[in-house]
């Protein structure tokens, strides 16, 4: 299977064009108008990262003009992480950290998959990079497979991960 292929079945290739509308762009009546924290909190799945969010004092940020991409783990991810872990990292004293860890899953900009499918690399907010691997088995950033793709907020996009993110430096 081609790499196309791959993307084109995992919903990484762009958008097709909608009556008069250019590919990848929604109509303003379906642009999504929720922001990147609300988006989350309405999936369901993240409500370990908006604690998290919360914690580290970023929901105002996320809440902001961005725009953002936010590889998302879901609470299944957080929950894989050692026994312990997640408790440690919403103490106050913990803060410092937390905030480093939320940051580096994030990436300055709207970066839709199609987009994040073709690149090696992408700068982190934090100020690390995360290493982005495409095959036809799917697009994995360090590690964590992306597991859905292109969630619209009003000020960015969502791609969900499997895994929690550990900044390298």
């Amino acid at each position: 299977m081609s790499l196309l292929t791959a993307a084109l079945a995992l919903g990484l290739a762009a958008p097709l064009a909608v009556a008069g509308q250019p590919a990848g762009t929604a109509a303003p009546a379906s642009r999504a108008k929720a922001d990147i924290v609300d988006t989350a909190i309405a999936a369901g799945q993240f409500k370990t990262l908006a604690a998290a969010l919360k914690a580290a004092g970023l929901v105002d940020t996320l809440k902001g003009p961005g725009p953002f991409t936010v590889f998302a783990p879901t609470d299944a991810a957080f929950a894989a992480l050692p026994a312990g872990t997640v408790e440690t990292l919403l103490k106050p004293e913990s803060k410092q950290k937390l905030i480093a860890i939320l940051s580096y899953h994030v990436v300055p900009g709207r970066v839709p998959a199609a987009r994040v499918a073709g690149m090696d690399s992408a700068t982190t907010v934090q100020g690390g990079s995360l290493d982005i691997q495409s095959s036809a088995d799917g697009v994995t950033v360090d590690g964590a497979r992306v597991t859905k793709t292109d969630v619209e907020a009003s000020n960015g996009v969502i791609h969900v991960i499997d895994k929690v993110l550990m900044p390298k430096n």
